[in-house]
């Protein structure tokens, strides 16, 4: 549904985007994650058709953007950040306005009831669109960009600013949305792009640094070296033993599991695989070691350590320049 292919955009002497390139099957949700800056709404921009690329391509269901943006853009729904609203208007003549600036033909009151149940808006359809909340606008914004039932949904943001209600109310919107059409969207917030995509594409510095689904990308850094253990004794002697393991290079007391047995988080070295260390230091002090699980890893360790990972690249590369 949506080919990328070595997207490059430079403002001056800055490249927002380094060589960028995926593609998203249809019907499928896309989270663009990374930091304020990474190059997500400059991605998402240049999809839509609202920014040149310096180079590269995009094409829509086999449109290219720039070839044929009209036909291109007959097929893409965007809402960015900061919803265009005008704010003065009500809901439905603001849709109807919307509905005559896209050309759309046809039933016009059905088109509109329809986005307007899909967006959750009905209730509000005759109220100035400035006197609604936050995360009704959103929604109304969500309801402009469904108008004329595009087969792609772009999404900048889409509930930065809303309070924690509104926010798992408009996740639950994109997740219905979603079964629908082919959704990207862009956000900086982990636990959003957890919740609603199916695949994660990680931006950082304008370069491509991961590209898989939020599970296949947590399994990825789950290793040896880290592991929560259940240890019975008292915890300054665990603390004490686990200190003479070689590969140990932290622990964390978590909290009483039973009487006289506590949960510690222990993390090795890189690279290292502590569950041998572990068990000797502790069998040779008696302390009996009832059971251990693997640590969980979060979209947000995954995260973190691939930005991390090429931001020390990118400093040793610039020092040997």
């Amino acid at each position: 549904m949506i080919e990328v292919r070595h997207l490059t955009k430079q403002y001056g002497a800055k490249t927002a985007l380094n060589d960028v390139s995926f593609s998203v099957p249809r019907g499928q949700v896309l989270g663009l994650l990374g930091l304020n800056g990474a190059g997500k709404s400059t991605t998402m921009n240049i999809i839509a058709g609202c920014l040149a690329a310096t180079s590269g391509t995009v094409t829509i269901d086999g449109v290219d953007i720039v070839k044929d943006p009209l036909a291109a853009k007959k097929k893409i729904g965007y809402l960015p950040e900061i919803p265009p609203l005008y704010v003065d208007m009500k809901v439905e003549d603001f849709l109807s306005f919307v509905y005559e600036l896209k050309g759309l033909r046809g039933d016009k009151r059905g088109a509109l009831g329809q986005v307007c149940e899909k967006a959750g808006v009905t209730n509000v359809r005759g109220r100035i669109i400035k006197n609604l909340s936050k995360g009704y606008r959103q929604r109304v914004g969500l309801a402009a960009a469904m108008l004329g039932e595009p087969a792609v949904l772009i999404l900048d943001e889409p509930t930065v600013g809303l309070d924690p209600t509104q926010i798992i109310e408009i996740r639950s919107l994109i997740e219905q949305v979603g079964r629908e059409h082919t959704v990207i969207l862009s956000s900086h917030i982990l636990s959003e792009i957890q919740a609603v995509c199916e695949r994660v594409i990680v931006l950082n510095e304008g370069r491509l640094v991961a590209d898989d689904t939020p599970e296949n990308l947590e399994n990825a850094i789950q290793s040896k070296n880290s592991c929560v253990a259940l240890i019975e004794g008292e915890p300054e002697q665990v603390l004490a033993a686990l200190e003479r393991a070689p590969s140990v290079e932290s622990t964390e007391r978590l909290g009483l599991s039973e009487p006289g047995v506590w949960e510690y988080r222990i993390r090795g070295k890189e690279d290292a695989d502590i569950r041998r260390d572990v068990f000797n230091v502790l069998s040779e002090a008696h302390l009996p070691l009832l059971g251990t699980r693997s640590a969980h890893v979060t979209l947000e360790d995954v995260f973190l350590r691939l930005v991390g990972a090429q931001t020390e690249t990118a400093g040793e590369e610039a020092a040997q320049e």
